[in-house]
């Protein structure tokens, strides 16, 4: 069970956040100050859940305004008045508490909330902001309150790598939480609106962009697409609280992961409504997860989620990647651990009974994870996406997220959805630049036993590729046209050409479509 915490009321007033923002950037309180503080030993420590080598790392240094903050919002932990005046010399300590950061108590202040640097990459490079989420489980000493706000997390950069990287005018950011993801819509589109049924989410996402200097974005209250009924954006991004959780009493229900509906359907209902509020050629990117029922394969209940809207005339671009999945006893394990409720104790055994009692009145046998890529057609176009896929190997080297890849692809499926084989047939290609080959041979041999394509960037995909397809790609540098190559190669090889253009067209396809081929 959870226990309720007393939350204080976030107050976003800019006069204090500007001169806080001033305290925080004269202090040094930055990802890599920070970590330089304890050290990487430490740093490791701590994500595990102890704040031990940390302390005693910060106990043989001077104390600073640096080490302060670190100490009150990194580790959760009281600080003397003294040292946090020092600390918000511009912003002043009374100010810092009344916005709801800190607890003032005699010679002791303590935080009560989670306050930390953040660093990212995009493609307009690389940048800094301080986000504030409420204070973890290491902090508490407690299970999570059902109104906890969360911070960065492995999900978050997931997302924000996700978004593509393409300037718009309107951004919806669906269940903004902290307001990261709104944040990162901002650097690319005119204005975002971030919406939240969490009123406390709303609070302290306006909070972080007030902070941070990022303007351009409208905050609104209510449940899904109610706050903006009626409207359509440029993108929709969205970690939606996705979550399955029983709907039963005792069990808790957190804001910012469980939507109040049974299995997936609050997945269901997001992708959904994509059509009603995205405009012509608008696109999607969010997070979810779908359930695996006996006999149904869950991509395939994904899938039948996108046909029946074609049914009705709002058929969509859709690209479903399952990067992941759980078995119904590990993901209950996943998400009562994440509340917060410890392994081996009454209220942990309790809880697990209840997600399996409630994922095998659904015949639950597993739960995919992943990520949703969504794109309207252009008025008078058709549906040229629907790839449903599981990925689980290692991606390949993005340092700036997936976005630039997930743009690529819808490039990629709107100019394949406009050449047929003929047209395909008269076009340049040429190989991307992080694609190589690798070969293998039996000692003694000539010729190759494997051969296969390996995308440097992108999913990292590997192609086994047999004689032909080598040769093809291999000739592919944008001066002849795909017809022309495959008469060479059926010329050279001896065999029928028509039966290999055949074999070849739909593996270029694919190729073009996963990034390994380009037109030139």
């Amino acid at each position: 069970m959870t226990t309720d915490h007393a939350l204080p009321t976030i107050v976003a007033d800019a006069v204090v956040t500007d001169a806080l923002r001033q305290d925080l950037t004269d202090a040094g309180f930055t990802v890599d100050r920070v970590d330089a503080l304890w050290g990487a030993e430490a740093a490791a420590s701590l994500h595990r859940g102890s704040r031990v080598a940390a302390l005693r790392a910060l106990g043989a240094r001077d104390t600073t305004p640096l080490g302060t903050l670190a100490t009150l919002f990194v580790l959760g932990l009281p600080v003397a008045r003294t040292d946090a005046e020092q600390a918000f010399p511009g912003a002043g300590l009374d100010a810092v508490a009344a916005a709801g950061l800190v607890r003032v108590e005699d010679d002791i202040v303590a935080p009560t909330v989670d306050l930390r640097p953040y660093a990212f990459v995009d493609d307009l490079g690389a940048g800094s902001w301080w986000i504030v989420s409420d204070l973890g489980e290491l902090a508490l000493g407690t299970a999570l309150g059902e109104e906890h706000v969360l911070g960065i997390g492995g999900a978050t950069t997931t997302l924000s790598g996700l978004q593509v990287p393409v300037p718009v005018r309107r951004v919806l950011d669906l269940g903004t939480g902290c307001g990261i993801q709104a944040m990162h819509a901002r650097r690319f589109a005119d204005e975002v609106v971030a919406t939240d049924i969490s009123r406390r989410a709303l609070d302290i996402a306006r909070f972080n962009a007030q902070l941070n200097g990022v303007d351009g974005i409208e905050f609104r209250y209510g449940s899904l697409f109610e706050p903006v009924a009626g409207e359509r954006f440029d993108r929709i991004v969205s970690n939606p609280p996705f979550v399955i959780t029983p709907r039963r009493e005792g069990v808790p229900s957190y804001e910012y992961r469980d939507g109040g509906m049974v299995g997936d359907a609050l997945v269901e209902t997001v992708l959904r409504g994509l059509a009603d509020h995205l405009e012509p050629g608008g696109t999607a990117q969010l997070l979810g997860n779908w359930e695996h029922h006996w006999g149904v394969d869950g991509l395939d209940r994904v899938r039948a989620w996108f046909a029946d809207a074609d049914a009705t005339g709002q058929g969509v671009d859709a690209w479903v990647i399952e990067r992941e999945r759980q078995d119904p006893p590990g993901y209950a394990e996943t998400w009562i651990r994440d509340g917060g409720t410890k392994p081996g104790t009454p209220e942990f055994d309790d809880l697990v009974d209840a997600w399996l009692d409630d994922f095998q009145h659904r015949k639950v046998t597993g739960v995919g994870f992943g990520y949703v890529v969504v794109r309207k057609p252009l008025p008078g176009g058709a549906v040229s996406l629907r790839r449903f896929e599981r990925l689980p190997e290692t991606l390949g080297s993005n340092p700036a997220g997936l976005g630039a890849t997930v743009a690529r692809v819808l490039d990629a499926a709107a100019w394949l959805g406009v050449h047929d084989d003929d047209a395909l047939l008269e076009a340049h290609l040429r190989v991307a630049g992080d694609v190589t080959e690798e070969r293998f041979y039996w000692p003694g041999n000539d010729d190759p036993t494997v051969m296969t394509l390996v995308q440097g960037g992108g999913f990292g995909r590997r192609v086994d590729a047999d004689t032909a397809l080598a040769a093809f790609v291999g000739a592919c540098d944008g001066d002849l046209s795909v017809r022309a190559i495959t008469g060479a190669i059926a010329q050279i090889t001896g065999v029928d050409e028509q039966a290999l253009t055949a074999d070849l067209l739909p593996r270029a396809r694919d190729l073009v479509l996963d990034g390994l081929l380009l037109p030139a």
